[in-house]
Formats: structure tokens, C-alpha cells, sequence
């Protein structure tokens, strides 16, 4: 036994599993073997002992009476709950012999693992799980519903997950936060940009909705969905225009700035505001602020990527920095994600060389209503883990009919009889991170973490390793990587070619439970674009079908419902995690949809009244916010809220399943819907 959990009583460290780019050192409080508090560490170089509520109220998830504790099987139709207990030996047979039959009968492409990151954990998403269905042969997912279109546009400019050290910002004089609601999804970047605030740096928010960091702003700007690029192109034209470049950084680091030159010029501050719905002295005052003050540090956030012009819109903002030579000043350039800094040895943990088609399918999972309703090539069994796509994937209504199918057998690991188990042949408890042992890797600061075990397992639940090591036994898989250890799997991940990773191994983190990389400045090493410089002009771009120099691509126009509709997240759920649980719903309070006051007034409603929301996917029902929070023609909701509370909360049933330009992400903020006041019974 780890001896953390042998210890019955003590503080132990222990790093937060959520997926969030903070990613926070902790200290866990134990008494009589039992969690009774979770604390920041303040020893932690970044996050320094703050926590957000999500975290601080986690007891409450991890003891909630509805945790699952040993395996159910469905005795009732899809949907309706009815489980029975049974054995751990009964499930991983079931499953064993349903498969092989399926195997038979229709191939193993016919099973298809559905997961993504509710456990940020090196092993736990992204390890014996990968290995067992490589080797089983099933169908490949694409997992891209977060941010894998601003990833790829943001790659065509930098060549990678490369940013700014976010530690370095406590230097930066104006910091742009941009799609980003960093109060609620990235607050430690928020305590930093507090401190050089104190120093007399300014504070801009450009987004859709006035929120949570929009009124910590010194200056909100609102913009129109899906017109960030415009933006962005705007303000690149007066800064050309009014000579506020850094032409020595440009020849020297860039290719393709005097394209850029030329191309922006059709971008005038009256087209883009009439595009961008902001006003031209804003674009002007905006160019010129950024243009002269320096450190300015750009937070990219994961707002703007849901379009369908997603990619495009965050290669073109990332190209900002270097028009005005920010890369080479501490505490200037951008932040869309450092995940490449932090490259551990993949290949090692997922062993695709098990996997034996070479050309087996691969699912987008953004389109899983679309697959589980293909009758060409039908998708007969899912294993879900680490998410939960009946509330969080898009075009939820097809996704949840994809679900019902009778032929459909389906298997979920949670901790929870989430909306997705509910239509599950057998749910399988799932441990929580406090009981694993794995590794973390931020994508937003430049640390590395391990995972000990702090408690005992919960009841019967298992891990997904264990899972998953059981599984590839019963099926009789005699490689020798389904018998690695944890730790084993731990030092295989990080043996990898990453030099910013050197000297990171178990044993060092064992012992000081977080390392950073080490890692030089941006311009010290060679960047990974095929010029070896940031790419303002792209030859890559061209071979895709795209354009070479950063563009404004309109939004599919799908339908004539008047709004634009962003559905975005809130405070102290993330995603559906934390919306069953009763503390963290209190705190939320109800679910509101944000209208412009002149829209509002239109339609006869009031700030507090139930409205409808639709179009042809679905409806949900939500009060109203009335405000100037969202210009005209836009409405956003925040969060996602559970179905056990008996609402008509489900804001996915609205969005669009098309996707993105880039990286097959997904269009979560371009669907258009209609708006109207229920009668008050």
C-alpha cells in the first residue's frame, strides 16, 4: 500500500486532475483515513495556494452519497436508470464475451472507445486504455471537441504549443484577454495579471458576453461571434499603417510580413467594425495601445475556436505578437497553450504499433450522434470513460437516440450514474485521481506533477489502468506492456526525447512532487514551422485549401433563427463535472440566457422571465438575463446543467455537429437559434 493512504491522518500533496490549465499543487487533509479538506499548496511557484470553489468543495463529490461503488447492469430499458449490482468477474466477462461475438460477427471496428480528458492523468486518459484497443483493433477516436482547431491554426503560425511563461507575465503592462473567461477557467493567470496591475498594467477583455472577467476589466470590448480575425486584421492594418511595427524583429524572426503588409490593407478600422460590431475609435484606440505598450501579453483562449472559422481565427490572432516584437520582451507574447513544452514520451504509453490495421476508421467524436446513426458501417458497442457525451457532445438530441439503440451495447466507467450511464448495459465505478497513481502535464504553465494515492479506493471502484489491464487479460493478450505497473507506465512517459523535460523522472518527482521544464526563450530554439521562424505567410496553409496569409472566413450561415448562439461555461461547473453535485449547483444558483436589452424589448421580455430557446435540433428553457452584457443578435448561456434536476436545461440539444476549419474541432459557438417568453403558470 502507498504510504500516503497507510497513513490515516496527515496532510499530503496531491495536484488537481481537472481538466484546466492552472492544473494546482494541493494539500489534502486526512482524518481517520478520510478526505476532510483540500487546500492550495502555497509552495506551488504558480497557482501559490489558491483554488478555485470547484476544487476547494471537492469532499463533497468524492463522499456524495450517489458515488457508484461497485458494478450495475442494466435490468430496465435505455434510459430509465434500472441497474442491478453484480461482480467485477461478471462485468469484465460480459463484456468479454459480447465483444468476441461482435468481433465475429461484424469485426472489431464495430467497438469504438468514446473518452477525453475528465481526468487529466498521463495514464488515466491516455495510457493502458490506448494500448488495449490498439491491440483489440477497435475503431479510433478523434478526440477534438476542446481545442484542437486553435491548436492546429495556432501550430501554422508557431509551429506548436509554445507560449509565453506565464510567470514571466507579472512583468507584461497590458494583457489582452481574448475569448477567454479566465476568471472562471484560467484564475491564476487572472491573480498574476492582479499583481502587475498593481505595477500599472492594463487590464483588456475582449469577448462575447460581459462576464465574470469582463467586468474585472479595465476595458471590455464585445465583439460579434466568430468575427476575431476581422479583428485581429484590423488592428494588423493600423499598426502597418502607423508605423507601430517592429521591422527589425519582422526580418529577422518572421516569414512573409511584407505580404501581410499588403493583404491587410483591405481591412479598414470602418469594414472591420461593421464586421466585428466594434466601433472604429475602439479598433484605433485598441492598435495603438497595443502598438505602444510594452510588455503586452495576449491570452488566447478556447472561445473563439468553436466556430466554424475556429483555426483560422487563432492563427490570426497569434500572428499579433510578432508585428510588434513582443517574443523577445519578458512578459510579452501570447498564451494559447504550452502542452508542447511539456511533450512527454507518448508513443511509449499508447503503443499504437499494436494496433495491426494500419487503416483502421477513425471517428471524429464531435459527429458521435451522426456514427451511432450509420447504418453502413453501425458502431455495435461503446466503452465511455472520462466524459460524458449524452450532455456534453454537440446535436445532443441525435446523440442521445444513438444511444437508445437496442443493438447498441454500451459500457461506462464514471463515478456517477451520469445522464450518459443512464443508457449504459453496465456501469463500472471509477475511482477518482486521489486514489491513483499517475502524471500531470499543464498546458498552460510549464510544470510537470505527480499523483500519489492519498485514500484507499472508493468502494469497488477501479481505475481506469486496472480496467483496463483486467480487460486485456481476459481477452488473453500476452504482451508484456499490459502488465506494467503505474510506475512502470511513469517511467516509460517521461524516457522521452524532450530536452526541456531532462531530469524529470519518478524518482524526482516522488521526491519533490513538481519540476518545470527547462525550457529557453522562444527565439533561442529553432521553431518547429517548416521555415523555422513564426509564419505570418504559410505554405502549409496553401496545401490545406487555405489561405497562405491570415483571412476573415464568415460563419456558416445554417438557418434564419435570428441569434447567434454561444453556449458558454460557468463558474463552478466544468463541462457537466460538478453539475450533480448539490454544493456546486447552489452556488451556480439557476440557468440564465443573456439577451441585449434591445432584442429583449422587442420580444416583450423581461430580466427574470422564462424564455424558450430553439431551432430545429431542440429547445431548452432558461430565465432571462436582460442587459447590455451581449450586443444585439447574440444570446449565451452559461454551463452545463444535469438533467436530474428535472429542467429543460440542455443548451447542447441546440448546437451544430459540423466541423471546424482546423483539426477537426468543433462548432459549439456558431449555431443560430430563435428566442421567445413562455406564458408564466
Amino acid at each position: 500500500m502507498n504510504e500516503y493512504v497507510s497513513e490515516k491522518n496527515g496532510v499530503f500533496p496531491s495536484v488537481c486532475s481537472l481538466d484546466c490549465p492552472d492544473q494546482c499543487g494541493l494539500l489534502i487533509t486526512k482524518e481517520d483515513g478520510k478526505i476532510v479538506k483540500v487546500q492550495g499548496d502555497p509552495d506551488h511557484p504558480v497557482t501559490k495556494g489558491n483554488i478555485c470553489n470547484k476544487v476547494r468543495h471537492m469532499t463533497e463529490r468524492i463522499y456524495d452519497p450517489k458515488r457508484l461503488s461497485f458494478p450495475l447492469k442494466r435490468v430496465g430499458a435505455k434510459g430509465e436508470g434500472n441497474f442491478e449490482r453484480i461482480s467485477w468477474d461478471e462485468a469484465i466477462e460480459t463484456i468479454r464475451m459480447r465483444w468476441s461475438k461482435l468481433i465475429d460477427e461484424s469485426g472489431p471496428e464495430s467497438i469504438l472507445p468514446y473518452s477525453f480528458y475528465g481526468n487529466m492523468g498521463k495514464l488515466n486518459s491516455e495510457g493502458m486504455d490506448r494500448r488495449f484497443f490498439h491491440r483489440l483493433g477497435a475503431s479510433l477516436l478523434d478526440r477534438t471537441i476542446c481545442s484542437d482547431a486553435g491548436s492546429t491554426g495556432y501550430k501554422y503560425t508557431m509551429g506548436g504549443g509554445f507560449g509565453t511563461d506565464p510567470e514571466e507575465t507579472i512583468n507584461t503592462k497590458l494583457f489582452i484577454f481574448w475569448g477567454v473567461n479566465a476568471v472562471s477557467t484560467n484564475m491564476h493567470q487572472v491573480a498574476i495579471a492582479e499583481k502587475a496591475r498593481k505595477n500599472g498594467a492594463k487590464i483588456v477583455v475582449i469577448d462575447v458576453h460581459k462576464n465574470q472577467t469582463g467586468r474585472w476589466a479595465d476595458w471590455f470590448i464585445s465583439i460579434l461571434p466568430g468575427t476575431d480575425a476581422a479583428l485581429a486584421l484590423g488592428l494588423m492594418h493600423i499598426l502597418f499603417a502607423e508605423e507601430l511595427t517592429d521591422n527589425d524583429f519582422l526580418e529577422r524572426y518572421t516569414v512573409g510580413h511584407k505580404q501581410l503588409k499588403e493583404h491587410v490593407k483591405q481591412y479598414d478600422p470602418k469594414t472591420v467594425s461593421a464586421l466585428t460590431g466594434v466601433p472604429i475609435e475602439n479598433i484605433y484606440k485598441l492598435a495603438r495601445m497595443y502598438g505602444e505598450t510594452s510588455p503586452s501579453f495576449i491570452r488566447i483562449g478556447n472561445g473563439m475556436q468553436h466556430h466554424d472559422n475556429g483555426g483560422m481565427c487563432v492563427r490570426t490572432v497569434a500572428c499579433l505578437p510578432a508585428l510588434v516584437g513582443q517574443w523577445r520582451i519578458k512578459g510579452g507574447g501570447a498564451i494559447k497553450s504550452n502542452s508542447s513544452i511539456l511533450n512527454h514520451n507518448s508513443e511509449a504509453l499508447e503503443r499504437l504499433d499494436l494496433l495491426e490495421k494500419k487503416d483502421t476508421r477513425i471517428i471524429n467524436m464531435n459527429v458521435i450522434g451522426q456514427a451511432l446513426l450509420d447504418k453502413d458501417q453501425p458502431i455495435r458497442s461503446l466503452f465511455i470513460y472520462n466524459c460524458n457525451p449524452a450532455i456534453v457532445a454537440p446535436e445532443g438530441n441525435k446523440v442521445r437516440v444513438g444511444l437508445a439503440r437496442e443493438d447498441l451495447f454500451t459500457v461506462v466507467h464514471d463515478l456517477f450514474l451520469t445522464e450518459t450511464a443512464m443508457y449504459a448495459d453496465l456501469v463500472l465505478p471509477a475511482t477518482s485521481s486521489y486514489e491513483n497513481t499517475d502524471f500531470y502535464t499543464s498546458y498552460w504553465h510549464h510544470f510537470v506533477q505527480i499523483q500519489q494515492p492519498v485514500i484507499e479506493a472508493y468502494g469497488e471502484s477501479k481505475s481506469n489502468t486496472d480496467v483496463f489491464r483486467l480487460l486485456a487479460q481476459s481477452f488473453g493478450f500476452e504482451e508484456e506492456c499490459f502488465k506494467d505497473s503505474d510506475v512502470e507506465m511513469i517511467h516509460q512517459g517521461l524516457n522521452c526525447n524532450n530536452p526541456h523535460l531532462l531530469g524529470i523522472d519518478y524518482k524526482s518527482l516522488s521526491e519533490k512532487q513538481y519540476i518545470k521544464a527547462k525550457r529557453k526563450s522562444i527565439l533561442e530554439e529553432r521553431l518547429p514551422t517548416p521555415s523555422g521562424k513564426i509564419e505570418l505567410y504559410s505554405e502549409a496553409l496553401t496545401i490545406q485549401g487555405f489561405p497562405a496569409l491570415p483571412s476573415y472566413m464568415p460563419l456558416v450561415k445554417e438557418s434564419e433563427h435570428p441569434f447567434l448562439f454561444i453556449p458558454a461555461p460557468n463558474h463552478n461547473f466544468l463541462n457537466s463535472t460538478f453539475s450533480n453535485n448539490e454544493k456546486h449547483v447552489r452556488l451556480e444558483k439557476v440557468a440564465r440566457v443573456h439577451l441585449n436589452e434591445t432584442d429583449a424589448f422587442k420580444l416583450g421580455i423581461e430580466n427574470g422571465d422564462k424564455v424558450r430557446i430553439w431551432n430545429e435540433r431542440g429547445e431548452c428553457e432558461l430565465l432571462a438575463a436582460v442587459g447590455q452584457n451581449v450586443l444585439p443578435g447574440v444570446v449565451v448561456t452559461q454551463g452545463l446543467w444535469a438533467d436530474a434536476l428535472g429542467t429543460k436545461y440542455f443548451v447542447n440539444a441546440l448546437t451544430p455537429d459540423r466541423i471546424a476549419d482546423m483539426g477537426g474541432g468543433a462548432t459549439f459557438f456558431s449555431g443560430r437559434v430563435s428566442v421567445e417568453k413562455l406564458s408564466q403558470n
